[in-house]
């Protein structure tokens, strides 16, 4: 486990350093009128929502079935397999971002709770899909057996 939240947060970095580029190409695109203010709230478009979690999706999607790793996966040499350790499909790849990505939806809970309500729902749901890793013989958590794929440790080079 700490392996695999070193490699995730690894993974972080990573995917801020993508968002903070699209936010600068959409800026540019937008001439500085990405994001418009109406009545002292921010709006952020829908639009512009999804090309983040696109490119943050499109990140994992690509690293797994690509070569099994992601750049936090392959620093702390894990990849992502299927249950036989077969490559990782798309399908299977896409699959697996849906599942690990769900707890997010807990987020939708600020519109009608604080704010504070909404992430401890999804850090709820996460231990959740991780609880289920110490009852798994193969380690697996929800997301993994959701999507039949497993993380496998490699060897040291």
């Amino acid at each position: 486990m700490p392996r695999r939240l070193a490699a995730l947060l690894y993974d972080l970095l990573i995917v801020l350093a993508l968002l903070l580029v699209v936010a600068l190409l959409a800026q540019l695109a937008t001439r500085a009128q990405l994001i418009a203010l109406h009545a002292g709230h921010a709006q952020v478009p829908l639009l512009y929502q999804l090309l983040q979690m696109g490119v943050v999706c499109a990140y994992f999607v690509l690293s797994w079935t690509l070569g099994g790793q992601t750049i936090g996966a392959r620093a702390w040499r894990l990849r992502v397999a299927g249950a036989q350790g077969a490559a990782v499909s798309l399908a299977r790849a896409l699959l697996r971002a849906l599942c690990a990505a769900l707890p997010l939806l807990a987020l939708l809970l600020g519109y009608w709770a604080p704010p504070r309500t909404a992430v401890l729902a999804v850090a709820a749901l996460w231990l959740i899909d991780y609880a289920a890793m110490p009852f798994d013989r193969m380690r697996r958590t929800l997301h993994d057996r959701l999507s039949g794929t497993c993380l496998r440790r490699l060897p040291a080079p």
